[in-house]
């Protein structure tokens, strides 16, 4: 080997020669810093006796540093020098542009929005799966703690028969009463009444709640006074009821339309008012008119708070029919309730309220069924 001497003068181009640092683009500010993706540090070369000055070596000779500091870039002429992927590991030289690969993508963090999308995704598909055997579950387990405990309480001693029968005479007479065919016959005028005023109610609740929504001035006249009317007992408006429509069916629909209205007022006035606004500019600025908006935007998103106020507003109602037919009379479970509390039936009284709160929960539980599969879509 001949004498060596380091050289920072870029070797003269050929097929194994390395570019100069005057040789890199630069940047609009003219310094020295190198393109975008671009940045590779200058070579130090070695420059032997006889041979072609194209090759290069180690980046330091003897211990002594490379200049500038910047260390030598590998020779691709050189198979040694090559790095383990073929020359790919930079990000700068990817085919792909220098994104990282899907698999090897970090999830996530906690605390950005992507974060908690996906942790907000996770528990509500944990909810979906486990919601309909976890409440059905809990709400058996509860029941049957609370009747267990009512039967011993009954068969203590410590509260007389006539006063608080116990669950299993309650359930013997439930039976007689259904098989006899006399408990039927009740149920329903009650549901009949129940749901004429629901249907009443919400036939006055929905107009006035869109009113609202759209009108300030309806808005500010009409809100106070639907408050103030939820003040007066609807006990109070029976006698008044009676004295204008007379007895019949006619007040007990009425009263049950007075419970129903505020909760499906109110619920569906919420349901208008959170709506998406950037979805209604979007709908206007495509030239959807007033109905046009009704029909295909404010109603459908609107439809699972109009349905929630349904669901609470006819169990409300089936209280209105026992209570109208209680006060004002009746053919229905209000009347058989009356007629035995009258002749101190106790375990009577107590198979009719099994059978009115089996009737709430059927129907709250079929309107909830409704409701969920309407937001589902």
């Amino acid at each position: 080997m001949g004498n060596q001497h380091l050289s920072t003068t870029p070797p003269a181009s050929g097929p194994g020669a390395h570019p100069g640092r005057d040789d890199y683009p630069r940047t609009a500010a003219g310094g020295d810093r190198l393109a975008a993706g671009q940045r590779h540090a200058p070579t130090v070369h070695r420059a032997h006796d006889g041979d072609n000055p194209a090759q290069s070596s180690s980046p330091t000779t003897d211990g002594e540093p490379a200049q500038l500091g910047h260390p030598a870039r590998p020779d691709p002429s050189r198979a040694g020098d090559r790095p383990a992927d073929g020359g790919r590991s930079r990000a700068g030289d990817r085919s792909d542009g220098g994104r990282v690969p899907e698999p090897h993508r970090r999830p996530p963090a906690a605390g950005t929005r992507a974060g908690r999308g996906a942790r907000s995704r996770r528990a509500a598909g944990t909810r979906r799966g486990s919601r309909p055997g976890g409440r059905l579950g809990a709400a058996l387990t509860l029941a049957v703690v609370l009747v267990l405990a009512w039967e011993a309480l009954a068969r203590s001693g410590l509260v007389p028969a006539y006063a608080l029968p116990a669950p299993s005479d309650v359930a013997v007479r439930l039976v007689e009463d259904v098989t006899t065919g006399g408990l039927g016959r009740y149920v329903l005028p009650t549901l009949t009444e129940a749901a004429l005023g629901c249907l009443a109610g919400a036939a006055v609740a929905l107009p006035l709640a869109y009113l609202i929504f759209r009108s300030r001035w309806a808005s500010a006249a009409l809100e106070p006074l639907v408050a103030a009317s939820q003040a007066i007992p609807t006990v109070a408006l029976a006698p008044l009821l009676v004295i204008w429509l007379d007895y019949g069916l006619a007040p007990t629909v009425f009263l049950c339309a007075l419970l129903v209205f505020f909760p499906i007022l109110l619920s569906t006035v919420h349901g208008l008012r959170t709506l998406d606004p950037d979805v209604v500019a979007a709908a206007r600025l495509d030239g959807a008119g007033e109905w046009d908006l009704l029909r295909a935007i404010e109603l459908p998103l609107a439809l699972p708070s109009v349905l929630t106020g349904l669901r609470n507003g006819f169990t409300l109602s089936v209280t209105g029919a026992v209570v109208g037919e209680f006060v004002m009379g009746g053919q229905g479970l209000g009347m058989l309730l009356a007629t035995r509390g009258n002749s101190l039936d106790t375990t009577g009284l107590f198979a009719a309220l099994v059978v009115l709160c089996a009737l709430a929960m059927a129907i709250y539980g079929v309107l909830t069924a409704i409701e969920r599969r309407v937001a589902d879509r």
